[in-house]
C-alpha cells in the first residue's frame, strides 16, 4: 500500500458520503402515506483498515444505514397520499445539514486530490534531481 492507494480510499469515502447527501437531498420533500413508508435519511458508516506491511491506515465503507429520525405527521385531508384520519408523513431530511455535509465531503476530496498532485510533484522533482 502507498500514499496514491490511501488518497484513492479517502476520496471513494468521501464521493460515498456526498452521494448519500444528494440522495438525502433529493428526497427532501417527500411525502408518504404512512409512518413506515416515508423516506429516511442514508449514512454510510466508515471504519479504518490498517495495512499490516506499511502500517498506513486507510477507510472504507462498512454498510449504508438509515437514520432512525421520526417522520413529520402532517395534517393534509386533501392530499392524495392522506390517511383515512387526513395526515401524510414528509421526509425528516434536514436540507441545511446536507447541504453542509456535502460542502464538507466535497472539500475533503479536494484536499485529497491535492495531496496527490503534491506527491506526484515531489517525485517528479526528485527524478529530476537525479
Amino acid at each position: 500500500m502507498n500514499l496514491f492507494t490511501v488518497a484513492q480510499r479517502g476520496m471513494s469515502a468521501q464521493l460515498v458520503r456526498m452521494n448519500a447527501a444528494a440522495s438525502n437531498l433529493a428526497n427532501a420533500g417527500a411525502v408518504a402515506g404512512s409512518e413506515s413508508a416515508v423516506y429516511r435519511p442514508v449514512r454510510p458508516v466508515f471504519s479504518a483498515e490498517t495495512d499490516a506491511s506499511s502500517g498506513l491506515s486507510t477507510v472504507r465503507v462498512d454498510r449504508m444505514m438509515r437514520e432512525n429520525t421520526a417522520p413529520i405527521r402532517r395534517h393534509a385531508p386533501d392530499h392524495p397520499l392522506a390517511d383515512a384520519n387526513g395526515d401524510v408523513w414528509d421526509s425528516p431530511v434536514n436540507e441545511t445539514a446536507e447541504m453542509v455535509e456535502i460542502m464538507e465531503s466535497s472539500r475533503q476530496y479536494q484536499n485529497l486530490v491535492e495531496a496527490i498532485q503534491t506527491a506526484k510533484q515531489l517525485m517528479l522533482e526528485t527524478m529530476r534531481s537525479k
